[in-house]
Parts: C-alpha cells; sequence; structure tokens
C-alpha cells in the first residue's frame, strides 16, 4: 500500500514537472516569438498618395478682398497639418500649393502690372532650358528712372519676397505687387528679376549617375567665412539623404520619390550670374538717367557680386539701393575699398527711391512703400 502511495506521489510530481517544464518552453518560445515581432512595423501606416490638387480652386482656396489665402468652405486661413503624424505628405501638400501661389503671382504681374516676359538667354534656342524675367512696358525706354528688384534665395520666383508670408499673412505682405504698383503710378520702368529660376529639373534616365550638374550653391565657389545662409543651405543638403533614408523607416509602403537632375540654365545658373547677366542685358542698355534697386537678402550678395564685377558701371548709373536683410559679405566676396566706401554712402541715397522702405526681416517680412515725391539725386562720390 505503502509503494503505491509513493509511487503516485512520484507520478504526480513528475507530471507538474514535466508540466512547468513545458511550460517554461512555451514561455520561452513565446518570448523568442515577441522578440521578433517589431512593434513599432506593426504601428507603421500606409502613406498616402503624393498627389495634389492643381488650382485654388481644386485647392477649395482663394484670396479675399484682402489678398489673404482662406478655404472657400470654411473661411479659415491655411492649415499646414492637414493630417496628423503625416509631416512629409503635409509638406508636400504645402509645396504644391506654393508652386500654385508662384503661377498666381505671375498672373497678377501679366494682368494687373501689365509687365511681360523676357526670356532668358536672350539668344536661347528651342531646346535648351530657358528662365525669364518681368518688364515694365517702358523699363527699356523709360528717360528718366528705372527699379529694380531682386528677391532673396530659395523657392521664391519673380513677384516674390517670400511665399510662407503669401500663404500665412496676405498678399502685400510677401510679394512684390505693391512696389510694382507704386512704381508704375509713380513713372518709374520697372525690371523683376528672376535670380532662383536656375535650372530645367527633368526625370533621371536609368542607369544615370547619381552625380548630375550641380546646384546654385554647389557651383558658387565657397570658403571658410562664407555668408551664414549660403552655410546653411549646404548643411542642409548635406543631411538630405539622411533624412530621406529616417523617412523611409517610418511607413509601411513609403513612397519613393522620382530621382531627377537639374540642366542649368545657360548663363544664369545661379542668382549672381543671373544678376549680371541681367544687368548686361537688360539694366545697362536702360534709357534711364537714374537706376535704383531693392535687393533682399541674398539678393544683395548678388548685388555686391555685381558692383565686384562692374563697379564703375555701377557706380555710374545706380541712384539708390535698398539692400533689405541682406546677406552679403564685403570681406568675404572680396570687394574693394571703393565699393566699401560707396556702400557706406548708399543710405544717404535712399531719399532718391519714391517712397520709404521699413525694415525687412526673414521673420516678419512686411516692405510698405509710403507716399513720398520722387528725388533724383547723383550718384554718391568714388
Amino acid at each position: 500500500m505503502l509503494v503505491r502511495v509513493v509511487s503516485c506521489l512520484f507520478l504526480f510530481f513528475f507530471n507538474i514537472a514535466q508540466m512547468a517544464q513545458e511550460d517554461k518552453e512555451k514561455t520561452t518560445a513565446l518570448k523568442d516569438l515577441l522578440s521578433r515581432i517589431d512593434l513599432d512595423e506593426l504601428m507603421k501606416k500606409d502613406e498616402p498618395p503624393l498627389t495634389f490638387p492643381k488650382t485654388l480652386e481644386e485647392f477649395e482656396y482663394a484670396f479675399n478682398d484682402r489678398g489673404q489665402l482662406r478655404h472657400t468652405k470654411t473661411g479659415e486661413a491655411f492649415v499646414f497639418n492637414y493630417r496628423e503624424d503625416l509631416h512629409r505628405w503635409n509638406q508636400k501638400r504645402y509645396e504644391a500649393l506654393g508652386e500654385i501661389i508662384t503661377q498666381y503671382v505671375y498672373e497678377r504681374l501679366e494682368e494687373e502690372c501689365n509687365l511681360t516676359r523676357e526670356i532668358l538667354p536672350v539668344d536661347a534656342t528651342e531646346d535648351e532650358p530657358k528662365s525669364f524675367i518681368y518688364l515694365s512696358e517702358d523699363a527699356l525706354t523709360n528717360p528718366d528712372k528705372l527699379l529694380v528688384l531682386i528677391q532673396g534665395s530659395g523657392v521664391v520666383r519673380a513677384g516674390q519676397w517670400a511665399r510662407r508670408l503669401i500663404i500665412n499673412e496676405d498678399m502685400d505682405s510677401g510679394s512684390q505687387l505693391p512696389f510694382i504698383k507704386r512704381a508704375i503710378e509713380e513713372g518709374y520702368g520697372v525690371m523683376v528679376l528672376n535670380p532662383n529660376e536656375n535650372y530645367l529639373e527633368v526625370e533621371k534616365a536609368a542607369g544615370a549617375s547619381p552625380e548630375g550638374p550641380v546646384s546654385q550653391q554647389e557651383a558658387s565657389p565657397e570658403g571658410p567665412e562664407e555668408p551664414a545662409e549660403k552655410r546653411e543651405r549646404k548643411e542642409e543638403r548635406e543631411g538630405g539623404g539622411r533624412k530621406k533614408r529616417d523617412f523611409y523607416e517610418k511607413y509601411r509602403n513609403p513612397q519613393k520619390e522620382k530621382e531627377t537632375e537639374q540642366i542649368p540654365i545657360r548663363d544664369n545658373s545661379s542668382s549672381e550670374e543671373h544678376t549680371l547677366y541681367v544687368w548686361d542685358q537688360f539694366v545697362s542698355r536702360a534709357a534711364a538717367r537714374s537706376i535704383f534697386i531693392i535687393a533682399h537678402s541674398y539678393g544683395g550678395l548678388s548685388f555686391v557680386e555685381l558692383m565686384i564685377q562692374r563697379e564703375a558701371e555701377v557706380k555710374n548709373r545706380v541712384c539708390a539701393v535698398a539692400m533689405t536683410d541682406s546677406v552679403h559679405n564685403v570681406w568675404h566676396q572680396e570687394a574693394g575699398k571703393s565699393i566699401l566706401e560707396w556702400l557706406q554712402e548708399a543710405p544717404s541715397a535712399m531719399s532718391s527711391l519714391p517712397g520709404e522702405v521699413s525694415t525687412l526681416s526673414s521673420s516678419s517680412l512686411r516692405m510698405r512703400w509710403r507716399p513720398r515725391r520722387a528725388q533724383t539725386s547723383s550718384p554718391p562720390p568714388p
């Protein structure tokens, strides 16, 4: 009897031990299985298609009587975070709207200001990449005065100071339209430069080398004392590949962007080159006795480079220059002493401008043209 009891107890504890071992093995197997599952991967979302409306109407936005961009149904201002946790999609949507804004500004230049496009290069063939500037009807023939507008770097094109302000504030805050209209009213010829239209972007052919033509900034010589704006854009380019790799880890089915290459526009492949080309081909040939220039941000750097290349001409023709929030560096750009002295005298010639240009900054860009009777003065002494 005792033997039977002991035997039963032995079998009981043996079964318990065996079950415990099996449970341990199952637990280990379960842990191993869980360790192989990437919970972040399970939480990934399918990225929506990167297809967006082609017109303001399709976007359901319009500019009201105050020049403010508003939703046609809700009346609300533009909302960047249209979809939560989809930053790239929101950014692409913003860029798509920005391209529509660019075309909208072009239409305003042509319809409201009666400006016409002048194709660059002036001797461009049918097949080569082209750019353009805008001219008033009397830009080359006005015998008295000519106003030349040069914006900063980035996505802005002819007629814009800052796309962000056009979208988030109003058309007058971020565009050149108020300046152009006022200049025409006061009898100025007008030239609107387009210094950021530097290349034609085309889809890269299969098997092409990953190293395509360099961009505007890469083509420019840079030293250790390069302007902050140039340096920031360079760092942004270098970090672009890393950011793209990081992005593709956030989605289950990320959409690969098309590989493109940039074909430079002859004689206009950088802001500096464009400004020099327009001076040689248009500004220097204008009939105006007095030339006035407003150069914003990187446009100021381009103007200084123009002075270095055409110092005598600029001093002889330019009556006043407003360099607003300029990123130029006369030492880095190796401007001579005579140029530095001329620039230091430039504020005294500001009274020659047909209006008062208030402080203009990249954080809150609002340039207003206040009424003032136009004056003409001789250029500052060399």
